[in-house]
């Protein structure tokens, strides 16, 4: 049973915190803790909203899934075909690049098969088959797509992180001739 929201601390104001905490000084500071002394609260009272450490990233695992699904589907409305899938593209890795803790976060669930985390997911799964829906593939066809594509994205996303493009180099053109790339060999 989940615990009972304290009255006067909202949830989503608690995860902003601790996003904010994440992005500016890495997951590894996303504590019950540090989030509290961020808060002005005592730690005990984030219990009210989580079941520990592992209660909390669970729920900043989610915050952050659904925040990177409505810059998604944000920058998909009004466009289809190529120029959906370069706009989708463009928007994951700026999510990556404005919000890198929550963006770690969506990655390290403490049980990425828990049903809620697997829900928030799967609208990305979803969203990212309608773009490709463009492209007709259906089924696993689909779905192997949408690997491929996340597969690329997070790459990039990770190496751009870790200062792997030092190059004096435009990275979203870098990034658009990757998908464009990866869209003609999928219809090859």
């Amino acid at each position: 049973m989940s615990p009972r929201p304290k009255i006067g601390l909202e949830l989503t104001y608690i995860l902003e915190a601790a996003g904010e905490i994440a992005d500016q000084s890495g997951m590894q500071e996303v504590t019950l803790a540090n989030l509290a002394k961020k808060l002005n609260i005592r730690p005990p009272s984030l219990y009210n909203h989580f079941d520990g450490l592992g209660g909390l990233r669970k729920k900043l695992a989610i915050y952050g899934i659904e925040k990177l699904y409505k810059e998604l589907a944000d920058a998909a409305i009004g466009v289809s075909g190529t120029d959906a899938v370069l706009a989708l593209s463009k928007a994951y890795v700026h999510f990556a690049r404005q919000h890198p803790g929550i963006y770690e976060a969506t990655l390290m669930a403490p049980n990425p098969e828990d049903t809620e985390v697997q829900q928030a997911g799967a609208k990305i799964v979803d969203l990212t088959v309608r773009v490709l829906q463009a492209f007709e593939l259906r089924g696993d066809q689909a779905l192997h797509a949408v690997r491929g594509l996340r597969s690329i994205l997070h790459g990039f996303s990770s190496l751009e992180q870790k200062g792997g493009f030092k190059m004096a180099l435009d990275l979203d053109e870098s990034l658009f001739l990757v998908i464009r790339a990866f869209l003609k060999g999928m219809t090859a």
